[in-house]
Parts: structure tokens; C-alpha cells; sequence
């Protein structure tokens, strides 16, 4: 762990919204041996909170005391008030991520991604917490299906007021995107692997489609990077491999087993490729070795004062897409998805619940 990251959270104290999830079990696994006093969990989920304490009382006994789990939702501000009073750090990760589910019950997307999102910004806010770290998806740019459309909105939300806020109260606002988290919930890894296990053919929607490829510990790194680089309003997104569905499937085939596949055709809201930085941010970002840096446009409404002569160049050649990435064959693909935990338990024959 960065000596430095370590040194600023010692002592302190950190909120993690949608903290039961693939990204807060992470987030534990890096920090709870640290020396940071407090880790707050904020959720909707008992029954995940209740895992979560046992599987931390079993196997990490001498740091789970140090883990304090909160029933709430971030549709509620007043349950976000009371987890962030004397809160230092905030990585706000709860979202709806399911693109069939936000089409089903776009409204649904909008109360937890954007106004969820501004729930945080103010009770963070209100008690001056430090630095607040969002966490958004590639579909939030250039966002065809309502998932992206609400976490673009909840982006727009922190840039909008992560100036006024480091004014009135100095907390950093700062935004991570980043692609498909490996195995995360809702993930097509596990799905194909109980596929296999079940002795059925794989569905593929499309061979040919491209999805960026991020293990859980590098989301973690990339929140941790914007932790300690932001300036308010900063959207960091890390340069991330891509692969093709089609060599995805066979890279998990050649691990588990050939069980054929059926290819199901593009699912409504899905793209053929998934895009993490515009045409418009590329032109504003700044290259921070394995990192992007896009810094938030603050033209205020007064336009009036903005004249420009001669040609203006508003977007760059091309987007940073999962196209255009460096894009893994079969081989690579399996040293990649032999990095989450869960391949690794899945194939020493741990199942999950």
C-alpha cells in the first residue's frame, strides 16, 4: 500500500456507501490492516451487513472492531447525515448498475444514482468531510441506456457543485469511471462459470462486442489515485485492457470447460463497444501515466463574457474506448481473470452464495 495513502488515513475515518458490495469487501481487505480507526458501512442490505460482520469476525478478528455497519439509503439524507457526522473520508459507491433492471424502472436509476448522489454531496457537506471520491461507469459517456444516463447525470451533479463546496465547507468532490469490474455482482464471469457447472452452453450476446477488463484491487487503486490527486471536480479513469466477448468466453472455457455457446444477440441498452472517455473530456485531460486526468469545465451561465476568435477545437480526434485500448487475445485474457479471487476460489472448488 502507498506509504502515503496509508499516512493520510491513519486516524481517520471512512464512509463507504453501498459498502456490502464487491467494491467495499475490497476496499476492507486493503485498508483494515491499516491504521485508519474507522470504517463505516452504509447499506440497504441487512442480510449482507450480517455476512459481511461474520466473514470479517472469522477472518479478521483483531481489525473487525474496527468496522461499523449502518442500515440506510442513500435516497434518505437523513440516514446519510448520521453516517457521515465525524466522518473524514467518503468513497461513495452505491449505485443501481444493472442496465436491464435501471430500462425496467429508469425512475428507480434516477433516485439512487443522481439524487442519492447530491444526498451525499450535502450531508458531506454539512459535517466538512475532506474528500468525497464518486465512484461511475463507462456507460455514463456517450450513454445510450438509463443506467448510464442517470450515473452521467450524478457525474454532471458532482461537478456542478464540487467548486461551492471546497468553498463553504473545503471538501474535495472528485469522480472515478471505470469499465466491467471482473466478477463484480451482476458480472458475466460468474455467469458463465455457473453456466459450465451446470453443463449448459454459455450464452453469448455478441462475439464481436468489446468490454474493458478491471479487477476489483485495481478499482480500488484507481479511487485511491483520485484520493490523492483530485482538485475539485477532477473525473480520473484508468487506462484499462479490453477484450472481445468472444475471446472472454473462451479464455473462461479454456479454464473451466468447453460446454459450447449460443449466441443470444445484443440485449436492449447494450453497446457494440463501451467508451470511457469522450471526444470532448479527451481534449481537457491531462496524461498521468496509468491514469487520466479530466479536469471539470467551470464556465459559469454567463456566456456574455466568453469571445473567441478564429478556430475552436471542442473535441479530439477520437474517444478512449474499449475499441481502441490494448486489446488482450484469449491467452492474455486468461492471465487476467486469473487476478480476481473469484476465478481462483471457483476453480479450487469454493462456490458462492
Amino acid at each position: 500500500m502507498n506509504t502515503m495513502i496509508t499516512d493520510a488515513f491513519k486516524g481517520k475515518t471512512l464512509v463507504i456507501t453501498g459498502g456490502t458490495g464487491s467494491f467495499g469487501s475490497t476496499v476492507l481487505k486493503h485498508f483494515l490492516s491499516s491504521d485508519i480507526a474507522e470504517i463505516r458501512i452504509i447499506s440497504r442490505d441487512e442480510k449482507k451487513q450480517d455476512t459481511m460482520r461474520h466473514f470479517l469476525q472469522a477472518n479478521y478478528h483483531d481489525y473487525a472492531d474496527k468496522v461499523h455497519f449502518y442500515i440506510g439509503d442513500v435516497r434518505n439524507i437523513d440516514s446519510v447525515r448520521d453516517v457521515m457526522f465525524g466522518a473524514d473520508y467518503v468513497f461513495h459507491a452505491a449505485a443501481l448498475k444493472e442496465v436491464p433492471s435501471c430500462e425496467f424502472f429508469p425512475m428507480e436509476a434516477v433516485k439512487t444514482n443522481v439524487v442519492g448522489t447530491d444526498n451525499v454531496i450535502t450531508a458531506a457537506v454539512e459535517n466538512r468531510v475532506e474528500k468525497v471520491v464518486f465512484l461511475s461507469t463507462d456507460k455514463a459517456a456517450y450513454p445510450i441506456n438509463a443506467m448510464g444516463m442517470s450515473k452521467a447525470l450524478g457525474e454532471k451533479v458532482v461537478q456542478s457543485r464540487a467548486q461551492k463546496a471546497f468553498e463553504r465547507g473545503g471538501t474535495v468532490l472528485s469522480c472515478t469511471r471505470y469499465g466491467n469490474v471482473m466478477c463484480s455482482r451482476g458480472s458475466v464471469i460468474p455467469l458463465f462459470i455457473d453456466q459450465i457447472h451446470a453443463g449448459s452452453p454459455i450464452t453469448i450476446t455478441n462475439p464481436e462486442m468489446t468490454r474493458f477488463l478491471m479487477n476489483l484491487d485495481e478499482a480500488v487503486e484507481l479511487v485511491r489515485f483520485a484520493f490523492e490527486h483530485a482538485n475539485p471536480g477532477d473525473l480520473f479513469i484508468q487506462k484499462a485492457d479490453a477484450s472481445t466477448i468472444g475471446d472472454l468466453a473462451k479464455a473462461v472455457q479454456q479454464l473451466f470447460g468447453d460446454t459450447g455457446t449460443n449466441i443470444i444477440g445484443t440485449r436492449h441498452g447494450e453497446k457494440l463497444y463501451e467508451t470511457l472517455m469522450t471526444r470532448e473530456e479527451r481534449l481537457r485531460s491531462e496524461d498521468m501515466g496509468n491514469y487520466f486526468r479530466v479536469a471539470a469545465d467551470n464556465r459559469d451561465l454567463n456566456y456574455d463574457k466568453f469571445f473567441v476568435q478564429g478556430k475552436v477545437e471542442t473535441q479530439a480526434e477520437e474517444s478512449y474506448t474499449s475499441h481502441n485500448t490494448q486489446r488482450l487475445d484469449v491467452d492474455g485474457v486468461v492471465k487476467k481473470i486469473l487476478t480476481t479471487d473469484y476465478v481462483q476460489e471457483e476453480l479450487k472448488g469454493i462456490r458462492h452464495n
